[in-house]
């Protein structure tokens, strides 16, 4: 079945930027075709280009059983939500983990933070998270839905590098504190964070401490390239 429908409409369903639609609809990248303010599609080709691109549709498309589902985050929009963070200070796990979450600001009140800090305590001392190339991945060793956190991931750099007890025993230089409500959105956030974490370019781009601006300018980069299979 054929759906016409504005492009403010398909973005508010795929939780989208209207600006980003009609990026990747003029790039190729969306089994969609743009008619001025309007757009067409199969809504059977844009459910399967939707799961293939970890995307969820958060209403039901006309002719369809689409289930109403949390929308899950983009990278861009989980990390603009925790904040980037620099020169992060401590000479160990606890206390640079300690440091960056008394810094982000999307936690809010100190009861809060010490459980989250004990939370990624916990995980860290079942097995480290660091995964190599100077890279950690600290979360909760289980969701907090009760905290009312949202799904969210704040890139920290530290002011040293410090040892991480990581597999390749590289020292750790940034941290990618990752939160969710739930293991469905963590799991989401986590393959599509992994997807970056792969690409040598990326870690060389992260090793230089590049300023917020430009850092969320190659992250939209880095997401369009996941859609394009680049």
């Amino acid at each position: 079945m054929h759906v016409v429908m504005a492009i403010a409409e398909l973005a508010r369903i795929l939780n989208t930027a209207p600006g980003t639609i009609e990026r990747w609809i003029r790039q190729g990248r969306m089994p969609v075709r743009k008619k001025g303010d309007l757009c067409e599609f199969s809504r059977s080709a844009l459910e399967k280009w939707a799961d293939t691109n970890h995307m969820r549709l958060t209403v039901d498309l006309p002719g369809g059983k689409t289930p109403v589902e949390s929308p899950m985050d983009s990278l861009r929009d989980a990390m603009e939500r925790g904040g980037v963070i620099y020169d992060v200070q401590g000479h160990d796990v606890s206390e640079v983990l300690g440091s960056a979450v008394s810094r982000m600001d999307c936690i809010e009140g100190l009861e809060n933070k010490n459980r989250v800090l004990q939370s990624l305590m916990d995980r860290e001392e079942m097995m480290s998270t660091g995964i190599g190339k100077g890279v950690a991945v600290p979360h909760p060793r289980t969701p907090l839905p009760d905290m009312g956190i949202p799904a969210l991931i704040s890139p920290c750099f530290l002011e040293a590098p410090i040892d991480f007890n990581a597999l390749d025993r590289q020292p750790v230089f940034v941290l990618f504190v990752l939160m969710a409500p739930s293991a469905k959105h963590h799991l989401h956030l986590l393959a599509r964070l992994s997807f970056c974490l792969r690409n040598d370019d990326f870690i060389t781009f992260l090793r230089g401490r590049p300023g917020r601006e430009v850092f969320f300018a190659f992250m939209d980069e880095f997401e369009d390239g996941m859609l394009s299979g680049k």
